[in-house]
């Protein structure tokens, strides 16, 4: 049985605006699911409990969630993704079914290639005052796991300005994992990386 003290909170109310006209979290990959669809199937296979931020107009049928999903709905996602993360996190800290999660694990939408060995290892290493981030050849990737004593701090977030300022000013938190992972680095920008990349096979991603 897995634990339950971390929340995967999977970002995905963004505009794409490098993907072209179309909207990403809907491209399908080669097994027919949407690019979401498959991000949040990953989340879910690691993290018992789950939300996932959308737009407060997204229809989630549309985006291929299925209607079990359970949703926050962003009204300040336009305003960038800092502004969007403070408003998610709110949003988990006021949900009495959250009361036991100790750290929120923030996955992106168009992130499907991470392999759940990474994410189970993580979870396991999560705790309520630790900043957690895996790290693939010396890179930093995703998911960024915060412990719940810097969720205020997420909270402030405003404007586009992601959670970098939050890891450099905790610094003494901050910890890092080493993966054989190089899904925890690719996100997918352009119609091309909907292909499932050399590092993985079809059963992995």
């Amino acid at each position: 049985m897995l634990a339950s003290n971390v929340v995967a909170l999977v970002m995905a109310a963004g505009y794409s605006r490098r993907y072209g006209k179309d909207d990403k979290r809907c491209a399908k990959l080669a097994d027919g699911r949407s690019l979401l669809a498959a991000s949040v199937a990953k989340a879910e296979q690691a993290f018992p409990l789950l939300r996932v931020a959308v737009r407060a107009e997204d229809d989630a049928k549309l985006l291929g969630l299925a209607e079990h999903t359970p949703l926050i709905r962003l009204h300040q996602a336009h305003l960038g993704l800092g502004a969007s993360l403070a408003e998610a996190v709110r949003a988990l800290s006021h949900d009495a079914q959250l009361n036991s999660g100790e750290a929120v694990a923030i996955l992106l939408g168009d992130m499907p290639w991470i392999k759940q060995e990474t994410l189970l290892s993580l979870q396991r290493l999560a705790t309520r005052d630790t900043i957690l981030r895996p790290c693939h050849e010396g890179k930093p990737g995703h998911p960024v796991i915060f412990g719940r004593t810097l969720w205020p701090a997420l909270e402030t977030l405003t404007g586009r300005t992601g959670a970098k300022d939050i890891i450099r000013d905790n610094a003494a938190h901050y910890r890092t994992y080493a993966v054989q992972d190089a899904g925890t680095l690719i996100d997918i920008d352009t119609p091309a990386g909907l292909v499932v990349p050399e590092h993985t096979t079809p059963d992995e991603a």
